[in-house]
C-alpha cells in the first residue's frame, strides 16, 4: 500500500513532516549514527515540528497533527534508509561532476527524500515531489542549490521514465 494523504495526514501537513524527515537525515549524518535511531530516540522536548516560513501551512494552523507529520517523516527516513544505496546511485548517475559525498549535507538529503518520494512507495505526485524539495532547498541551503536540485531531480524524472500520480 501506498504511503498517502489518508495514511498519513492531509498533504498541507508533509512540508512539515519533510523537514523533519531532513532535520532527522542531518542530524544522523553528523552523528554518524542510523537515521530511525535518531528518530525513534528523540525525546518528547525533541519533537518540535519544524515550520518552513509564515506560508507554511503547518506553521499557520494552531493544531498541526503531530502524530501524522511523524508518522509521515518516519516513512520518509525509513524510505531513505532502507534504499540509501539505490538514492545515492541515481544521484550520483545524474550529478554531473559531483560526488555525492561532496555535496551540501542538507542537498543531498532533500534529493535523497525527493527521490524516494518519486520512485518509492508514496503516492506524491512528481510535480509536488520536486518543487518541495526546491523550496526547501532555497530556503535552508546555498543560494543555488534550488536550481541543482530542480534540475538534477527533473533529470531523474526524465531519464527514468518516471510518471506522475497525479492523474
Amino acid at each position: 500500500m501506498k504511503a498517502g494523504a489518508g495514511a498519513h495526514g492531509t498533504s498541507k501537513y508533509r512540508r512539515a513532516a519533510r523537514r523533519l524527515a531532513l532535520d532527522v537525515l542531518y542530524e544522523a549524518e553528523i552523528r554518524d549514527s542510523l537515521p530511525l535511531e535518531a528518530f525513534d530516540g528523540r525525546s518528547p522536548e525533541g519533537w518540535v515540528i519544524p515550520t518552513t516560513g509564515d506560508d507554511d501551512a503547518a506553521a499557520a494552523d494552531e493544531h498541526v497533527p503531530v502524530p501524522d507529520v511523524k508518522a509521515y517523516a518516519r516513512v520518509l527516513i525509513a524510505g531513505v534508509q532502507g534504499n540509501q544505496a539505490k538514492l545515492d546511485a541515481l544521484i550520483a548517475r545524474y550529478a554531473d561532476r559531483w560526488a555525492v559525498e561532496r555535496m551540501p549535507i542538507v542537498d543531498r538529503n532533500l534529493l535523497r527524500i525527493a527521490i524516494f518520494e518519486l520512485t518509492g512507495e508514496t503516492d506524491v505526485p512528481l510535480a509536488v515531489a520536486i518543487n518541495e524539495a526546491v523550496e526547501l532547498a532555497k530556503s535552508l541551503s546555498t543560494d543555488d542549490s534550488g536550481r541543482f536540485i530542480n534540475g538534477l531531480l527533473g533529470r531523474i524524472v526524465e531519464e527514468e521514465g518516471l510518471r506522475s500520480t497525479d492523474g
